[in-house]
């Protein structure tokens, strides 16, 4: 994930989120990005992957400065850039 850093990027979770953002940090046990979007899926009727090919086409949405991920709850890390529409 390191290849990553600083880069635009959509982490999956296992829980009912989705997060994007600029990938900041990378530990043992989180992931940080910053200038992030966190979406929770039960707040609209948009599927988790709408929302990503959304956030291709119109870019991250920032609705946090900072955030912390655990990494045991992710399920992938892709580029934004690497999205296929």
């Amino acid at each position: 994930m390191d290849s990553f850093l600083n880069q635009e990027v959509v982490v999956d979770v296992e829980a009912v989120y989705v997060y994007a953002g600029t990938l900041a940090e990378v530990s043992d046990k989180t992931i940080t990005l910053v200038n992030a979007d966190v979406h929770d899926l039960r707040d609209s009727e948009t599927t988790r992957e709408r929302y990503v090919l959304d956030t291709k086409l119109h870019g991250v949405r920032a609705n946090r400065e900072k955030v912390f991920i655990s990494r045991a709850q992710v399920v992938s890390v892709s580029l934004v850039q690497d999205i296929l529409s």
